[in-house]
């Protein structure tokens, strides 16, 4: 796919989650934002295919996401700032208060855990790996 056809198939995405955060005509909540470009970001990488593009093509729908988000955010590194967001306390009761379900909360956590500290992340899930595999370990 070409960047011109990855930015017409994420327009209406992400006119979507701008017309969704908006709370008065051209003013948008921040918060609700974030929680909805994270949760775009998540799905689309966990299937490129449902947006057309292939996994080897994400870097480019991630840079068109980041410049798209900028605009609205005013940050350098949009999506990470989202991630970053989600993470914090600040972000935990934008979630509460968007009534955010426990299985999307648990996922947009997981990405933040990947998006931020991936050395972090990649050991963490070697440790679930091996109680998955050992299950007396650690108890």
């Amino acid at each position: 796919m070409t960047e011109a056809e990855i930015a017409r198939a994420l327009t209406p995405i992400l006119n979507e989650v701008s017309e969704r955060a908006s709370v008065a005509g051209s003013f948008i909540d921040k918060e609700a934002y974030r929680i909805y470009l994270a949760t775009v970001w998540a799905n689309i990488v966990m299937d490129p295919s449902a947006l057309g593009v292939d996994e080897d093509e994400l870097e480019s729908v991630h840079d068109l996401i980041n410049l798209s988000a900028q605009q609205v955010l005013g940050e350098d590194e949009a999506i990470a700032g989202c991630f970053r967001f989600i993470n914090s306390r600040t972000g935990e009761l934008a979630m509460d208060k968007a009534k955010v379900s426990k299985t999307h909360r648990q996922l947009l956590l997981y990405f933040s855990s990947m998006i931020l500290d991936p050395d972090g992340h990649r050991r963490w899930m070697e440790d679930v790996k091996e109680r998955r595999r050992n299950p007396r370990r650690g108890t």
